[in-house]
């Protein structure tokens, strides 16, 4: 299944609309074909904006999915930074000599908020929520968080985002600096259709070449990238916490009405309950 619909709106500005089942799951296929969009949305010479957005109901991209093959992600080759596919692709989606925006509806945690974090620019709906969770299953986040919200956010608002594992609504992201702006829900799709707009009427040179520089100044090198994915691999999935993501997906984890919902909040809320397994080493 095609999870990235394109649509060239102009030959400088395309929309791409996410799609992969009723909670935006990122799965394996997602990586691989984030990876053939990337090198597409590389090589194309008239292209200067593309605006990423979703129709699912509630949710920009969910998270990872915990069901997925892992021996397959283990076992994907490195992209052309040299780097696993997985980060390859957030790498290089922030360093594309276009502009990227992310028009955010719904729900963006864990991997869903590391490709936000990828993004250029990033306008919210008012009713959009954020959060990196990962710590509540006992992993490190893998997709650059920690590199990309500490130097957005700040040292100790990237630490509360990332240690209390929290849901974070609109209006606070855009204040902690891990959004540009809130819109209102109704008015999100034209105001970033006509951002995006504006940035296509002007020249691709002058456009790549802000970017490349303001690149140069803000974005973190490859290095943090690696640790940060050698240390999920080292982290996720251990065997001490499998029976709480058990009681997750008994509350209805990857399904849309679930615990999905409040996911950060809840699970902040189980593993303060010892009664549920909360105090799990």
């Amino acid at each position: 299944m095609e999870q990235f619909r394109v649509t060239k709106v102009q030959p400088s500005y395309w929309r791409v609309t996410f799609g992969n089942g009723p909670a935006n799951l990122i799965d394996p296929d997602t990586v691989e074909q984030l990876a053939t969009l990337t090198t597409e949305m590389e090589n194309d010479p008239a292209l200067t904006v593309v605006v990423f957005r979703s129709e699912t109901p509630g949710y920009f991209m969910a998270h990872w999915d915990f069901l997925s093959d892992t021996r397959r992600v283990v076992a994907m080759k490195p992209g052309p930074t040299g780097l696993h596919p997985y980060v390859d692709n957030f790498v290089r989606l922030s360093r594309l000599p276009i502009a990227t925006i992310a028009e955010v509806r719904g729900r963006a945690r864990g991997a869903g908020s590391e490709f936000v974090l990828a993004t250029d620019i990033r306008f919210a709906s008012d009713q959009a929520i954020f959060g990196q969770f990962e710590i509540g299953v006992g992993s490190v986040p893998g997709g650059g968080a920690m590199a990309r919200l500490s130097r957005l956010a700040g040292r100790g608002r990237a630490l509360e985002i990332l240690l209390g594992g929290d849901d974070i609504p609109a209006a606070r992201a855009a204040d902690y600096g891990y959004v540009n702006r809130v819109v209102p829900d109704a008015e999100l799709e034209a105001f970033t259709d006509g951002f995006a707009r504006r940035i296509a009427a002007f020249d691709r040179v002058a456009v790549t070449g802000i970017k490349k520089l303001v690149d140069e100044a803000t974005l973190p090198p490859d290095t943090e990238f690696a640790e940060g994915l050698k240390s999920y691999f080292a982290t996720a999935g251990r065997p001490e916490h499998r029976p709480f993501v058990q009681l997750l997906f008994n509350n209805g984890l990857q399904q849309p009405d679930g615990i999905e919902r409040d996911l950060g909040t809840t699970i902040g809320d189980l593993r303060q309950s010892p009664s549920a397994g909360g105090h799990q080493r």
